[in-house]
């Protein structure tokens, strides 16, 4: 009877497919000179016979390098996936950390590359490359350093989990990717703050601090979806306090992060994944969305389209 019990296992084991374990940490350690060179190789190839993915490249060479990609690491990495290689054959042992690195850097960067369309003097026109914006809308300067991680002390000792955006108060605040309203409202350490879960649902991006009084887009609310590039919010210094709508944050600012949510227990617990965004948001300056005010409210100057994820009704313009 054991016999045929053990015999019944092992067939159910070869026949139900097995699930890889979540990731339970990610230290995203990749320069902002890495990211660009593997982002303009993947557009650069994007219509070629051989396409070099900007992931591929990067799990590659964080595989060589223990995850810290450099440059000279990042253009190596590049330069071998354009050969006869394959990437099992370019790593020999260190192959069996590909896996790892690949899953990690699509749950960040997956949404941030790839097909879209935006509408100038009546037409659309169909790109592929650099999808999310930035955080800030275009016409509004910030600055900021990479604060990764620094000690915060409201509430009780803990690490800055995001980057520090500071700019000008009622600043427009901007959807980095596409995807669904999770969270808006008060929240003691980030004040008015708005969480939009991207699409495929890897990633978790939270903005906080925004204005008092009039902290987001008129008409947003939980459930909704939105595009990149939309406006969300408004920059403020909201937060550090029990009671809603107070100014206890010191300097005008956006705290920006990212979550990496592998699997749902990971979501709200106390071994959350937050990866510093510092050198992501450097790349993203370069795309910003154009927003207007009008008569009618807030208006994106060129309409936009994620053409990887959304199907659109017959009659739309095509792209």
């Amino acid at each position: 009877m054991k016999r045929r019990i053990l015999i019944l296992l092992v067939l159910f084991a070869m026949v139900v497919p097995v699930r890889a374990e979540p990731i339970r940490w990610v230290d995203f350690d990749v320069g902002y000179e890495a990211l660009k060179y593997a982002l303009d190789q993947d557009i650069a190839t994007f219509d070629q016979e051989k396409h070099i993915c900007w992931i591929d490249t990067l799990a590659l060479a964080a595989c060589r390098t223990g995850g810290k990609c450099g440059l000279a690491s990042v253009k190596k990495a590049a330069a071998d996936l354009k050969g006869d290689r394959s990437v099992q054959e370019l790593l020999g042992d260190q192959y069996k950390y590909y896996d790892y690195y690949h899953r990690a850097y699509t749950a960040a960067l997956g949404g941030l590359v790839g097909s879209y369309a935006i509408e100038k003097d009546g037409e659309w026109k169909a790109c592929y490359g650099l999808k999310a914006f930035s955080p800030v809308a275009a016409g509004y300067g910030y600055s900021h350093c990479d604060d990764f991680g620094v000690s915060r002390s409201f509430g009780f000792q803990r690490k800055h989990l995001g980057n520090d955006l500071m700019g000008g108060l009622g600043t427009p605040i901007v959807a980095v990717e596409g995807g669904i309203v999770e969270a808006m409202g008060w929240n003691r350490y980030g004040g008015w703050r708005v969480g939009i879960r991207s699409f495929d649902s890897r990633r978790y991006y939270y903005y906080a601090h925004l204005k008092k009084d009039t902290p987001f887009a008129p008409g947003l609310q939980e459930g909704d979806v939105v595009q990149a590039g939309d406006l969300i919010g408004f920059m403020g210094r909201t937060g550090y306090s029990d009671r809603e709508n107070v100014n206890n944050i010191e300097t005008v600012h956006l705290h920006f992060g990212l979550q990496l949510v592998f699997d749902e227990s990971q979501k709200e617990c106390n071994s959350e994944i937050w990866i510093d965004v510092y050198n992501i948001v450097r790349l993203l300056s370069t795309h910003r969305s154009s927003l207007r005010k009008t008569a009618e409210g807030w208006q994106r100057v060129y309409p936009y389209r994620d053409l990887d994820v959304e199907e659109y009704p017959v009659g739309e313009p095509e792209v």
